[in-house]
Protein backbone atom coordinates (compact mmCIF):
# COMPACT_ATOMS: atom_id res chain seq x y z
CA UNK A 1 0.00 0.00 0.00
CA UNK A 2 0.98 3.34 -0.88
CA UNK A 3 0.23 4.90 2.31
CA UNK A 4 2.69 2.24 4.40
CA UNK A 5 5.39 3.32 1.91
CA UNK A 6 5.22 6.96 2.45
CA UNK A 7 5.47 6.42 6.47
CA UNK A 8 8.49 3.89 5.63
CA UNK A 9 10.10 6.31 3.39
CA UNK A 10 10.18 9.03 6.16
CA UNK A 11 10.91 6.56 8.92
CA UNK A 12 14.07 5.37 6.60
CA UNK A 13 14.88 9.28 5.99
CA UNK A 14 14.72 10.31 9.77
CA UNK A 15 17.42 7.41 10.82
CA UNK A 16 19.38 8.16 8.00
CA UNK A 17 19.86 11.65 8.15
CA UNK A 18 20.11 11.35 3.92
CA UNK A 19 19.60 8.63 0.56
CA UNK A 20 20.11 9.01 -2.25
CA UNK A 21 16.68 7.86 -4.47
CA UNK A 22 19.19 4.80 -5.72
CA UNK A 23 18.95 3.60 -1.69
CA UNK A 24 15.83 4.50 -0.85
CA UNK A 25 14.40 2.28 -3.80
CA UNK A 26 16.71 -1.05 -2.31
CA UNK A 27 15.22 -0.25 0.80
CA UNK A 28 11.23 -0.31 -0.31
CA UNK A 29 11.71 -2.51 -3.17
CA UNK A 30 10.18 -0.05 -5.87
CA UNK A 31 12.06 2.16 -8.60
CA UNK A 32 13.57 5.04 -8.35
CA UNK A 33 10.71 6.99 -10.42
CA UNK A 34 8.04 5.18 -8.06
CA UNK A 35 10.32 6.88 -5.46
CA UNK A 36 10.79 10.16 -6.88
CA UNK A 37 6.85 10.25 -7.19
CA UNK A 38 6.50 9.00 -3.57
CA UNK A 39 8.90 12.43 -2.49
CA UNK A 40 6.48 14.62 -4.69
CA UNK A 41 3.33 13.50 -2.76
CA UNK A 42 5.07 13.53 0.76
CA UNK A 43 6.06 17.57 -0.30
CA UNK A 44 2.77 18.10 -1.50
CA UNK A 45 1.00 16.90 1.87
CA UNK A 46 3.76 19.20 3.23
CA UNK A 47 6.30 17.56 4.69
CA UNK A 48 9.55 18.99 4.93
CA UNK A 49 11.75 16.57 2.46
CA UNK A 50 14.46 18.34 0.54
CA UNK A 51 17.07 17.26 -2.06
CA UNK A 52 20.79 18.13 -1.97
CA UNK A 53 22.27 18.24 -5.25
CA UNK A 54 26.19 17.24 -5.63
CA UNK A 55 27.92 13.83 -5.64
CA UNK A 56 26.69 13.02 -2.24
CA UNK A 57 23.04 14.40 -2.58
CA UNK A 58 19.94 12.67 -1.96
CA UNK A 59 16.74 13.94 -0.09
CA UNK A 60 17.01 14.50 3.37
CA UNK A 61 14.00 16.10 6.05
CA UNK A 62 14.66 19.86 7.60
CA UNK A 63 16.17 18.88 11.36
CA UNK A 64 13.05 18.31 14.54
CA UNK A 65 10.66 16.49 12.13
CA UNK A 66 9.81 13.97 14.25
CA UNK A 67 7.47 12.78 16.97
CA UNK A 68 8.23 10.41 19.97
CA UNK A 69 6.48 7.87 21.92
CA UNK A 70 7.03 8.38 25.53
CA UNK A 71 6.77 5.33 28.37
CA UNK A 72 9.02 3.19 26.17
CA UNK A 73 11.90 2.40 28.35
CA UNK A 74 15.54 1.18 26.51
CA UNK A 75 14.39 -2.15 27.77
CA UNK A 76 11.45 -2.76 26.30
CA UNK A 77 12.48 -1.44 22.92
CA UNK A 78 15.52 -3.95 23.27
CA UNK A 79 12.55 -6.48 23.93
CA UNK A 80 10.61 -5.00 20.63
CA UNK A 81 14.10 -5.07 18.86
CA UNK A 82 15.42 -8.47 19.53
CA UNK A 83 11.74 -10.19 18.92
CA UNK A 84 11.44 -8.22 15.23
CA UNK A 85 14.79 -9.97 14.46
CA UNK A 86 13.27 -13.68 15.00
CA UNK A 87 12.73 -15.61 11.71
CA UNK A 88 8.81 -16.30 12.65
CA UNK A 89 7.13 -13.68 10.94
CA UNK A 90 8.75 -15.10 7.46
CA UNK A 91 6.54 -18.01 7.96
CA UNK A 92 3.53 -16.26 7.65
CA UNK A 93 4.41 -13.35 5.10
CA UNK A 94 4.85 -10.70 7.54
CA UNK A 95 8.46 -9.98 7.01
CA UNK A 96 7.96 -6.61 5.09
CA UNK A 97 5.55 -5.92 8.24
CA UNK A 98 7.62 -6.54 10.48
CA UNK A 99 10.41 -4.68 9.10
CA UNK A 100 7.88 -1.65 8.85
CA UNK A 101 7.05 -1.87 12.20
CA UNK A 102 10.75 -2.31 13.93
CA UNK A 103 11.49 1.45 11.88
CA UNK A 104 8.52 2.74 13.50
CA UNK A 105 9.66 1.51 17.09
CA UNK A 106 13.65 2.86 16.50
CA UNK A 107 12.26 6.18 14.97
CA UNK A 108 9.65 6.54 17.66
CA UNK A 109 11.90 6.46 20.67
CA UNK A 110 12.95 9.72 21.93
CA UNK A 111 16.54 10.58 21.36
CA UNK A 112 18.10 9.59 24.64
CA UNK A 113 17.07 5.65 24.17
CA UNK A 114 17.26 5.34 20.41
CA UNK A 115 21.30 4.92 20.35
CA UNK A 116 21.34 2.66 23.65
CA UNK A 117 18.45 0.34 22.49
CA UNK A 118 19.70 0.05 18.98
CA UNK A 119 23.32 -0.42 19.68
CA UNK A 120 22.15 -3.33 22.14
CA UNK A 121 19.58 -5.01 19.81
CA UNK A 122 23.01 -5.25 16.46
CA UNK A 123 24.68 -7.22 20.08
CA UNK A 124 22.40 -10.07 19.97
CA UNK A 125 21.28 -12.66 16.81
CA UNK A 126 18.28 -14.62 17.29
CA UNK A 127 18.20 -17.76 15.08
CA UNK A 128 21.09 -17.38 12.57
CA UNK A 129 20.84 -18.66 9.30
CA UNK A 130 23.42 -21.37 9.62
CA UNK A 131 24.79 -23.41 12.58
CA UNK A 132 28.31 -23.37 14.19
CA UNK A 133 28.64 -26.48 11.37
CA UNK A 134 27.74 -24.45 8.77
CA UNK A 135 24.39 -26.63 7.71
CA UNK A 136 21.91 -23.68 6.78
CA UNK A 137 18.76 -23.57 8.10
CA UNK A 138 16.59 -22.98 5.57
CA UNK A 139 12.96 -21.46 6.29
CA UNK A 140 10.17 -22.18 3.98
CA UNK A 141 8.85 -19.59 1.68
CA UNK A 142 5.23 -18.78 1.50
CA UNK A 143 4.02 -16.59 -1.19
CA UNK A 144 3.25 -13.07 0.22
CA UNK A 145 -0.65 -13.22 -1.44
CA UNK A 146 -1.19 -16.95 -0.10
CA UNK A 147 -0.04 -15.98 3.51
CA UNK A 148 -2.35 -12.53 3.46
CA UNK A 149 -5.71 -14.41 2.18
CA UNK A 150 -4.90 -17.16 4.88
CA UNK A 151 -4.68 -14.47 7.50
CA UNK A 152 -7.45 -12.77 6.43
CA UNK A 153 -9.53 -15.49 6.84
CA UNK A 154 -7.96 -16.56 10.33
CA UNK A 155 -8.85 -12.96 11.89
CA UNK A 156 -12.01 -12.68 10.17
CA UNK A 157 -13.32 -15.65 10.92
CA UNK A 158 -14.06 -16.65 7.46
CA UNK A 159 -14.24 -20.38 5.60
CA UNK A 160 -10.92 -20.31 3.36
CA UNK A 161 -10.52 -22.42 0.43
CA UNK A 162 -7.37 -23.70 -0.58
CA UNK A 163 -5.35 -25.89 -3.06
CA UNK A 164 -3.60 -28.00 -1.09
CA UNK A 165 -0.36 -30.57 -2.16
CA UNK A 166 -0.24 -32.93 0.42
CA UNK A 167 2.58 -35.55 0.43
CA UNK A 168 2.52 -37.75 -2.68
CA UNK A 169 -1.02 -36.33 -3.45
CA UNK A 170 -2.84 -34.92 -6.59
CA UNK A 171 -3.31 -31.31 -5.45
CA UNK A 172 -6.62 -30.71 -4.65
CA UNK A 173 -9.05 -27.49 -3.43
CA UNK A 174 -10.35 -27.73 0.17
CA UNK A 175 -12.81 -25.95 1.97
CA UNK A 176 -11.65 -25.54 5.51
CA UNK A 177 -13.00 -23.47 8.84
CA UNK A 178 -9.53 -21.88 9.97
CA UNK A 179 -8.97 -21.95 13.39
CA UNK A 180 -5.29 -20.20 14.01
CA UNK A 181 -1.44 -20.11 12.91
CA UNK A 182 1.56 -22.31 14.16
CA UNK A 183 5.11 -21.76 13.27
CA UNK A 184 8.20 -24.21 14.93
CA UNK A 185 11.13 -23.98 13.35
CA UNK A 186 10.63 -21.95 10.67
CA UNK A 187 8.03 -23.95 9.06
CA UNK A 188 4.24 -22.16 9.09
CA UNK A 189 1.00 -24.47 9.83
CA UNK A 190 -2.74 -23.76 9.75
CA UNK A 191 -4.67 -25.16 12.32
CA UNK A 192 -8.18 -25.71 10.53
CA UNK A 193 -11.20 -28.26 10.52
CA UNK A 194 -13.17 -29.70 7.54
CA UNK A 195 -16.11 -31.27 7.87
CA UNK A 196 -16.02 -30.89 11.62
CA UNK A 197 -12.69 -32.85 11.86
CA UNK A 198 -9.45 -31.73 13.17
CA UNK A 199 -6.80 -30.41 10.17
CA UNK A 200 -3.08 -29.31 9.94
CA UNK A 201 -2.12 -27.95 6.62
CA UNK A 202 2.02 -26.98 6.30
CA UNK A 203 1.47 -23.57 4.68
CA UNK A 204 4.25 -23.65 2.47
CA UNK A 205 2.34 -26.65 0.74
CA UNK A 206 -0.84 -24.44 -0.31
CA UNK A 207 -0.65 -23.62 -4.21
CA UNK A 208 -3.94 -21.09 -4.12
CA UNK A 209 -5.64 -19.20 -0.93
CA UNK A 210 -9.13 -17.60 -1.32
CA UNK A 211 -11.16 -16.01 1.96
CA UNK A 212 -14.69 -16.96 1.16
CA UNK A 213 -17.25 -14.57 2.89
CA UNK A 214 -19.19 -17.67 5.04
CA UNK A 215 -18.76 -17.32 8.71
CA UNK A 216 -16.29 -20.38 9.92
CA UNK A 217 -17.84 -22.48 11.80
CA UNK A 218 -15.48 -22.53 15.51
CA UNK A 219 -14.93 -21.49 19.19
CA UNK A 220 -14.81 -17.89 19.71
CA UNK A 221 -12.21 -18.59 21.83
CA UNK A 222 -8.97 -20.67 21.19
CA UNK A 223 -5.95 -21.97 23.39
CA UNK A 224 -3.53 -22.93 20.50
CA UNK A 225 -0.78 -24.26 22.84
CA UNK A 226 -3.27 -27.03 23.99
CA UNK A 227 -4.62 -27.53 20.33
CA UNK A 228 -0.78 -27.73 19.00
CA UNK A 229 -0.09 -30.06 21.35
CA UNK A 230 -3.06 -32.72 21.02
CA UNK A 231 -2.37 -32.41 17.14
CA UNK A 232 1.53 -33.57 17.96
CA UNK A 233 0.64 -36.25 20.52
CA UNK A 234 -1.93 -37.53 17.60
CA UNK A 235 0.45 -37.48 14.83
CA UNK A 236 3.56 -39.12 17.04
CA UNK A 237 1.14 -42.36 18.27
CA UNK A 238 -0.34 -42.59 14.23
CA UNK A 239 0.51 -44.15 10.96
CA UNK A 240 3.22 -47.05 10.81
CA UNK A 241 5.59 -45.72 13.20
CA UNK A 242 8.34 -47.81 13.78
CA UNK A 243 10.63 -48.43 17.27
CA UNK A 244 14.45 -48.72 16.72
CA UNK A 245 17.28 -49.74 19.20
CA UNK A 246 20.02 -47.73 18.38
CA UNK A 247 23.51 -47.58 19.78
CA UNK A 248 25.60 -44.88 18.45
CA UNK A 249 28.37 -41.90 19.54
CA UNK A 250 26.90 -39.57 22.37
CA UNK A 251 28.17 -36.07 20.19
CA UNK A 252 25.70 -37.25 17.22
CA UNK A 253 22.63 -37.69 19.90
CA UNK A 254 21.09 -33.98 19.17
CA UNK A 255 21.56 -34.67 15.47
CA UNK A 256 19.10 -38.14 15.55
CA UNK A 257 16.75 -36.68 18.43
CA UNK A 258 16.14 -34.11 16.04
CA UNK A 259 14.63 -36.11 13.64
CA UNK A 260 12.79 -38.56 15.43
CA UNK A 261 9.57 -38.76 17.04
CA UNK A 262 9.96 -39.67 20.71
CA UNK A 263 12.96 -41.14 22.97
CA UNK A 264 11.38 -43.51 24.73
CA UNK A 265 14.89 -45.22 26.59
CA UNK A 266 18.37 -44.10 27.13
CA UNK A 267 21.04 -45.05 28.82
CA UNK A 268 25.01 -45.22 28.34
CA UNK A 269 26.36 -48.61 27.35
CA UNK A 270 30.09 -49.95 28.60
CA UNK A 271 32.41 -47.85 26.17
CA UNK A 272 30.70 -44.33 26.32
CA UNK A 273 28.56 -44.95 23.58
CA UNK A 274 24.45 -44.10 24.08
CA UNK A 275 21.97 -46.85 24.03
CA UNK A 276 18.50 -45.50 22.53
CA UNK A 277 15.13 -46.69 22.30
CA UNK A 278 13.88 -44.69 19.58
CA UNK A 279 10.37 -43.80 17.78
CA UNK A 280 10.41 -42.94 14.05
CA UNK A 281 7.01 -41.77 11.54
CA UNK A 282 7.50 -45.45 8.97
CA UNK A 283 10.41 -47.40 8.24
CA UNK A 284 11.44 -45.38 5.52
CA UNK A 285 11.68 -42.28 8.30
CA UNK A 286 14.31 -45.12 10.22
CA UNK A 287 16.45 -45.94 7.38
CA UNK A 288 16.83 -42.37 6.28
CA UNK A 289 17.83 -41.43 9.97
CA UNK A 290 19.97 -43.62 10.67
CA UNK A 291 21.61 -43.86 7.26
CA UNK A 292 22.65 -40.17 7.93
CA UNK A 293 24.81 -40.71 10.56
CA UNK A 294 26.70 -43.29 8.99
CA UNK A 295 29.22 -45.37 11.16
CA UNK A 296 28.62 -43.14 14.39
CA UNK A 297 24.69 -45.30 14.84
CA UNK A 298 24.16 -48.58 14.72
CA UNK A 299 20.64 -50.40 14.60
CA UNK A 300 20.53 -53.33 16.80
CA UNK A 301 17.26 -54.01 16.38
CA UNK A 302 14.67 -54.60 14.12
CA UNK A 303 16.70 -56.85 11.98
CA UNK A 304 14.66 -55.97 8.89
CA UNK A 305 16.34 -52.29 9.45
CA UNK A 306 19.55 -53.84 10.03
CA UNK A 307 19.59 -55.76 6.79
CA UNK A 308 18.22 -52.83 4.54
CA UNK A 309 20.97 -50.49 5.97
CA UNK A 310 23.74 -53.41 5.32
CA UNK A 311 21.95 -53.82 1.68
CA UNK A 312 22.61 -50.22 0.82
CA UNK A 313 26.15 -49.83 2.35
CA UNK A 314 27.06 -53.34 0.51
CA UNK A 315 25.72 -51.41 -3.25
CA UNK A 316 27.43 -47.49 -2.38
CA UNK A 317 30.50 -49.88 -1.91
CA UNK A 318 29.87 -52.03 -4.65
CA UNK A 319 29.54 -48.80 -6.84
CA UNK A 320 32.71 -47.37 -5.73
CA UNK A 321 34.89 -50.49 -5.43
CA UNK A 322 37.96 -50.55 -7.45
CA UNK A 323 38.00 -51.86 -10.77
CA UNK A 324 39.99 -54.95 -12.09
Amino acid sequence: MRADRLVSLVLLLRQHGRLSATALARELEVSTRTVLRDIEALSAAGVPVYAERGRHGGFALLPGFRTELTGLNPDEALALLVAGSRRGAQAFGLGSALASAMLKVVDALPESYRDTAAGAAERLLIDPEVDLLSRRLVAEEVPDAIAAEVLRAVFAGHKLQIHYAAVDQTPKWRTVDPIGLVTIRDRGYLLATRSGADRTYRLSRILAAKELPEPAQRPERVDLDRAWQERSTRFRTGGDQVTVLVLMNPERREELLGTALAVSAEEADADGRLRLEVTFQDPRHAEWALWQLSTDAEALAPQWLRTSLRNRATALATRYGVSS
